[in-house]
């Protein structure tokens, strides 16, 4: 092959792995665009009306704290793919009123936490006032907040698990799960158990499935869900509070 040929067959196998590779990032673009599943509006109204909770909605991320000051505790916390992140503020809106922490809810690039890889420090830089941070995520979202967590004070996992190994960390981690979660099943949970402390606290809520950790609505290939919000909500902030009191 003389030395032109294979330089052109060179450029025509350049130009198609571009043209691949351009095709795949636009696929992803697109596709990370369309589905997002939006806050639903009556839970949303309840925590940007609710006087108790001042907020501010940033690029970055959501800051939600006490109108009257809060406590130097706080949880930065990653949506799970493909939701709204104002779509937890209802869910997480007890730690606020109830714990007094300050809750910072990213806004994931792409809306996938995956695709995210700012480090914990862009978030509690919107709080500078907060000692003490956990980080936590739904879903998706919990495996980006594992790959953080030690960057972190805790971890808190809201219907997920862990893909790296954080078992010699000496974290305190917290792990709340649903009965009715057909997306994060109790099967995967306990088959990720290894890879956290053997100290790691394991929370159940009954009647609880995979989007009740939010207010998105329906969830495909998710289970029944036979607890109602403000019980979940409730719920939520007890099992973190007595957590980070601990």
């Amino acid at each position: 092959m003389s030395r032109e040929r294979a330089r052109r067959v060179v450029a025509w196998i350049l130009g198609g792995i571009g043209g691949v590779l351009v095709v795949a990032v636009a696929g992803i673009l697109v596709w990370s665009q369309v589905g997002v599943m939006a806050a639903e509006p009556e839970p949303l109204a309840s925590v940007r009306d609710d006087p108790a909770i001042a907020y501010q909605d940033a690029s970055v991320a959501i800051v939600l704290k006490p109108t009257d000051g809060a406590d130097e505790e706080g949880l930065v916390f990653i949506p799970g793919a493909k939701v709204d992140p104002w779509a937890y503020a209802a869910k997480l809106s007890g730690l606020v009123t109830g714990e007094r922490m300050t809750v910072v809810i990213t806004r994931p690039w792409l809306n996938l936490a995956f695709f995210d890889p700012r480090p914990i420090g862009e978030y509690t830089a919107l709080a500078p006032e907060v000692d003490t941070w956990m980080v936590g995520g739904h879903s998706l979202g919990g495996v980006r907040a594992c790959q953080l967590a030690e960057e972190a004070d805790a971890l808190v996992l809201f219907g997920s698990y862990c893909a790296n190994d954080l078992s010699a960390s000496g974290l305190p981690v917290l792990s709340i799960s649903g009965s009715h979660d057909g997306l994060s099943t109790r099967a995967k949970i306990e088959a990720a158990r290894p890879k956290l402390p053997a100290d790691a606290e394991y929370i159940e809520i009954d009647g609880v499935n995979h989007a009740s950790f939010g207010d998105y609505g329906p969830q495909a290939g998710n289970g029944r869900r036979t607890i109602p919000d403000d019980e979940m909500t409730a719920k939520l902030t007890a099992v973190i509070g007595a957590f980070s009191g601990g």
